[in-house]
């Protein structure tokens, strides 16, 4: 479960054949993505976004995917914003604070390996408590077995990162393969 948040919120920021695109990118944008989580995000089905939580939840998700690139270190980060992300001190302070808020808060600690440990977490309300889930599933999904697993999609214009579930796997889904290997085959014969 944490797994599957944490790629999908990191994933909210995607690429297609015109450029970047961020499913965030306003509040009903991620009001939206946010309903369709909202299961597992512990929110009412007709929650609505305000442009405040939108903002705080981009940071978050800057954070989120700046320890993504660091967990795939020395492979380089995703392209959609290797160059904007925050420092590695930074975001770990700023996805353990987040995660404060959920009923138990687990906290990512960082010498050598990730590891997690639970503490106590604050009251918080809807649109805090949000972030937080965000933000423990992040930590339980880096401080977990998948996190040697994560790979970034070597595919043109493709800016995922994602999970190996298979050995040969090298995209992160099939139309990234074929994506690759036309382009590949394109290379090849263009000389």
């Amino acid at each position: 479960m944490s797994t599957i948040l944490t790629m999908e919120f990191a994933g909210t920021v995607r690429a297609d054949r015109s450029g970047p695109v961020d499913r965030l990118r306003d509040a009903g944008a991620m009001t939206e993505w946010v309903r369709e989580h909202a299961a597992d995000l512990g929110v009412p089905p007709d929650f609505t976004a305000t442009e405040e939580l939108r903002e705080q939840t981009v940071r978050l998700r800057q954070a989120v995917r700046a320890l993504l690139a660091r967990a795939i270190a020395p492979d380089p980060p995703s392209v959609a914003d290797a160059g904007r992300l925050p420092g590695f001190a930074e975001s770990l302070a700023l996805v353990n604070a987040t995660a404060l808020a959920a009923p138990t808060a687990p906290q990512l600690s960082w010498t050598g390996e990730p590891s997690l440990t639970l503490v106590p977490a604050v009251k918080a309300n809807p649109s805090t408590r949000l972030r937080g889930r965000l933000a423990v599933a992040t930590v339980e999904f880096l401080a977990g077995p998948d996190h040697t697993l994560l790979r970034t999609c070597g595919a043109p214009r493709c800016v995922l990162y994602f999970v190996k579930e298979h050995a040969r796997q090298e995209w992160c889904s099939p139309a990234c393969g074929n994506r690759a290997r036309a382009a590949r085959h394109y290379r090849e014969h263009k000389k």
